[in-house]
């Protein structure tokens, strides 16, 4: 029986070394998907207007449009009020006093203020700079993406591995660079 069971692990094992890398990664991101659609329907979102990347799994819906016509460039300066949410509404990360108090995350050591940061220029993660790319100086928007572009198999602080994100933003303010 002993004997049996070796055999049978070593042959799992064995299958289970055969997923590259890269399937592995295609299933998560599928996954991914999956889980932001059963989110999206069990919290149905109100917006003026939505984004929706089928390649990158990338969703933007505007709660308020400015009209601005003034998308961010590279070198740019963004003010930028947010809250960062896993899919169960857990609030890891935020700009704002008045969420930080409420969702019992408040730190009185941090200032809470708008992000500022160099359009294009810094480490963000990818869903963060790319769903401010789509978006106009004055414009409030949600978005969601998928852990690849996010922190991915690392997870990050309060972040799981593999977990996609939500992203509440409200572009505040945009400076051209000189």
């Amino acid at each position: 029986m002993k004997r049996l069971s070796v055999i049978v692990f070593s042959i799992a094992l064995l299958l289970s070394s055969c997923i590259s890398d890269s399937e592995n990664d295609e299933i998560l991101f599928q996954r991914n998907l999956v889980d932001i659609e059963n989110y999206l329907a069990d919290n149905p979102i109100t917006s003026v207007k939505d984004f929706i990347d089928p390649a990158t799994g990338i969703r933007i819906y505007w709660q308020e449009l400015s009209g601005s016509g003034e998308l961010a460039a590279i070198g740019d300066t963004l003010w930028v009020d947010y809250t960062g949410k896993l899919l169960d509404d857990f609030v890891f990360d935020t700009s704002i006093d008045s969420v930080a108090r409420q969702n019992n995350m408040f730190n009185p050591n941090r200032d809470y203020e708008p992000f500022v940061m160099l359009f294009g220029l810094t480490d963000l993660i990818l869903g963060f700079e790319f769903a401010l790319s789509k978006m106009e100086e004055g414009d409030i928007a949600t978005a969601f993406f998928p852990a690849r572009y996010a922190y991915g198999s690392r997870g990050q602080g309060s972040i799981p591995p593999n977990a996609p994100l939500i992203f509440e933003m409200n572009l505040l303010e945009l400076r051209r660079k000189d």
